[in-house]
């Protein structure tokens, strides 16, 4: 009689294990497939349609060119150990009755993720697993990534939108740390009268940049930027790419001190939402260019994380 409990116990128990186990399989499959499906390497890019690039070609008004790309030197700020070298070696040459000489540069950096940083797919994870649910011991090779590399992606050509947040909020700088919501998005886009459509790439003025080689450190210690709430408003926006003043493009650090980049998470891993960090913005925000044709074409890096590049927005 007394054997019965003990069975009823271990019964429960048990049930309680297959429970939990199906809860952790559910959440980690909550997020992949992609929309696109399992085999898909491109995400969001996926909503680059030749639609796009003709809504995009409409709003050039002007012709003018706004370089959204920071120059790449030394001193610019950097995450963590990343670095960034450039050596001119001494001339070559000559060559010919001519004399043709020439130089050339040797570069040593995190080509993808230092400057204007294009974040890649296989940039972020959440443990072991990337976008679509795949496993990094089956595609990180020290040659470079045999699944979502850079080269993956293609040439970004689509409508963008500014959302400036900083001239919402009615100052020149948005504080350190500041955590810009779902309301502050909704409520500059609707004093801007611009509204985001599916497969654009948003832009996000903090006036973070003022910092940008000024005051290097006060730039790398922290950032105002988007949180989870703003962030899923964006997913649900269907955007292709967020890109921003910062260097990180979420609140850093995040209010909730247990979680570390967890919009990068979001956007990459969950929706195949690309980032585009440490990018000028205070033109666009001073001359009121709330929608632009928007190009930015990653460099075919095979393997690579990401990319350097230089966005350009026409209006």
């Amino acid at each position: 009689m007394f054997n019965k409990p003990k069975r009823i116990l271990i019964f429960v128990i048990a049930f309680g294990l297959v429970a939990l186990t199906a809860t952790v399989t559910l959440t980690q499959e909550s997020w992949f497939p992609s929309e696109w499906g399992a085999d898909d390497r491109r995400g969001a890019a996926n909503r680059l349609t030749p639609q796009k690039v003709l809504q995009a070609a409409s709003l050039i008004k002007t012709g003018e060119v706004y370089q959204l790309g920071r120059v790449y030197e030394s001193g610019i700020p950097v995450f963590g150990t990343r670095h960034y070298s450039l050596r001119i070696p001494a001339m070559s040459g000559p060559l010919g009755e001519n004399k043709t000489t020439w130089f050339e540069e040797i570069f040593s950096g995190e080509i993808g993720q230092i400057g204007t940083q294009f974040d890649g797919l296989g940039h972020i994870g959440i443990g072991d697993h990337f976008y679509n649910g795949l496993d990094q011991h089956d595609f990180a090779k020290a040659e470079g990534l045999t699944e979502l590399g850079v080269e993956n992606v293609g040439p970004i050509v689509t409508r963008g939108v500014l959302i400036d947040v900083a001239g919402f909020k009615g100052v020149e700088v948005l504080g350190d740390s500041y955590e810009i919501t779902r309301a502050d998005l909704e409520g500059a886009l609707k004093k801007q009268g611009v509204k985001i459509t599916p497969g654009d790439v948003v832009f996000i003025h903090t006036g973070w940049g003022k910092y940008w080689m000024t005051d290097n450190e006060r730039y790398s210690a922290t950032e105002p930027g988007i949180g989870l709430e703003a962030g899923q408003y964006l997913v649900e926006q269907k955007i292709v790419m967020a890109c921003c003043d910062n260097w990180g493009i979420e609140v850093v650090p995040n209010p909730d001190e247990s979680l570390a980049f967890p919009v990068h998470q979001l956007f990459i891993v969950k929706h195949g939402i690309y980032n585009l960090e440490n990018i000028i913005t205070e033109e666009l925000a001073a001359d009121e260019v709330y929608e632009f044709a928007f190009s930015f074409a990653p460099l075919r890096l095979k393997g690579a994380t990401g990319s350097p590049g230089n966005p350009i927005a026409i209006r």
